[in-house]
């Protein structure tokens, strides 16, 4: 459906076109308003993150690269759309799409059928810890990500991985949650937002950098 200069109808991509009774061309004009903003308040939000986090980042990428060079390996969790950023921060490590060493890692939100049965037989709380304790080993990494730092799954993952001597990586936001609590995780990289769009355009930016660092670390001499 268009609009009558060939545009998409306005309620295709804006959500309240007429709640305030303007024309296509003031909708328009809004939306270009408003998408240049969420732009510009995501660019800026990153580069507070790499500019304040730095240090920890670094840190938190030495430590991964200790673990993948004792041949660990990465699991990475969270729900919602979280989850779907777990699957992607083990793609890019497990098969980059730059040049890159592949390495282990794998997402603890795959297996439908698992987590079904976890959810169902022993409680959803627990989907990502049972199979941390199945799994995991001392040396590897947990890397787990929230946009709230409550999901009591994923603490309750970084929290037995912690048990069992793995490198444990907390990705939150909104001050981090339950995962700033003491003993829950070992590196915590917390964006100094509420906003769940742009805590997760974050955290993908500070999962990539990570990336980078253990791939530039890796590639040097031992």
């Amino acid at each position: 459906m268009t609009g009558p200069v060939g545009r998409p109808a306005n309620g295709s991509v804006y959500p309240f076109p007429h709640r305030g009774g303007g024309d296509d061309e003031t909708v328009f004009a809004e939306v270009v308003r408003s998408t240049a903003e969420k732009a510009h308040e995501a660019l800026d939000l990153r580069v507070r993150v790499l500019r304040e986090l730095g240090p920890r980042l670094s840190a938190c990428a030495d430590a991964m690269t200790a673990a993948f060079r004792g041949g660990g390996r990465l699991f990475a969790f969270g729900n919602g759309g979280s989850s779907t950023d777990a699957q992607a921060v083990a793609q890019l490590f497990l098969a980059p799409r730059r040049a890159g060493r592949p390495l282990p890692a794998v997402t603890l939100t795959g297996d439908v059928a698992l987590l079904t049965a976890l959810g169902n037989d022993v409680g959803f709380e627990v989907i990502f810890a049972r199979q941390i304790a199945a799994l995991g080993a001392p040396g590897d990494i947990a890397v787990g990500l929230s946009t709230s730092g409550g999901s009591a799954n994923v603490v309750l993952g970084l929290e037995e991985a912690s048990r069992r001597g793995m490198v444990t990586v907390g990705l939150a936001g909104s001050g981090g949650g339950r995962m700033a609590e003491a003993g829950v995780t070992g590196h915590l990289l917390v964006v100094p937002s509420a906003s769940v769009h742009r805590v997760q355009e974050a955290q993908t930016t500070m999962c990539h950098v990570l990336w980078e660092l253990v791939q530039r670390s890796l590639a040097e001499p031992t």
